[in-house]
């Protein structure tokens, strides 16, 4: 067998999720990819069992790098408002430096193929948000809710920021633009409604 070439596997990686992101996954094939990345198919099947095996691997690729990102520089021990504006932080760079890996893992979370990113997730992620989230109820800087209620609450504000930043507009069209003044104050916010009652 022909030895791997790893900058041939970092092309195919690359090409495979501009398709799928283009396609779909019922449009992506071996054929497509080995024409788009100008190697033989034949090729790509030494860097990869079958099409499932590729698919796979780069929800594992798309999984690993979020989880990277999430935990960078984060201390589970900080205050509440402190660890919650550094996870807003290092979402908000993944997603702006990784445009295409997020619309990967947002056609994944749709697929059947979301199954593989869910027994992917980090077991240093949970643990470590769970650690976070506990001594927040524990220092009273966090109602206890349920995860659902937490995640929406905590982060569908961030997220829907950064969706009108890389739209280019809220709502009406109105040109927007993420600034840390806006950010800041919609993070204030958020800390004010899960803080506990005095």
């Amino acid at each position: 067998m022909r030895p791997k070439d790893p900058k041939k596997d970092i092309l195919l990686r690359i090409k495979a999720m501009e398709l799928i992101v283009r396609d779909g996954f019922d449009g992506f094939s071996m054929h497509k990819l080995a024409k788009v990345s100008k190697i033989a198919t034949a090729t790509i099947y030494i860097y990869f069992k079958d099409r499932e095996d590729l698919i796979h691997q780069l929800c594992a690729d798309a999984a690993n790098s979020l989880s990277e990102a999430t935990l960078a520089d984060f201390n589970p021990d900080v205050s509440f408002k402190t660890g919650l504006k550094k996870q807003w932080q290092n979402r908000i760079t993944f997603y702006l430096e990784n445009p295409q890996t997020v619309q990967f893992l947002e056609m994944v979370k749709h697929s059947p193929y979301y199954e593989k990113v869910s027994e992917l997730k980090s077991k240093l992620i949970s643990e470590t948000m769970h650690r976070f989230v506990k001594n927040a109820i524990e220092n009273k800087q966090l109602v206890p809710l349920p995860l659902e209620v937490y995640w929406s609450v905590a982060f569908s504000p961030m997220y829907q920021l950064v969706k009108f930043h890389l739209d280019g507009h809220s709502l009406g069209k109105r040109p927007f633009k993420l600034s840390e003044e806006t950010l800041d104050q919609c993070l204030q916010l958020v800390i004010k409604a899960l803080k506990p009652p005095k």
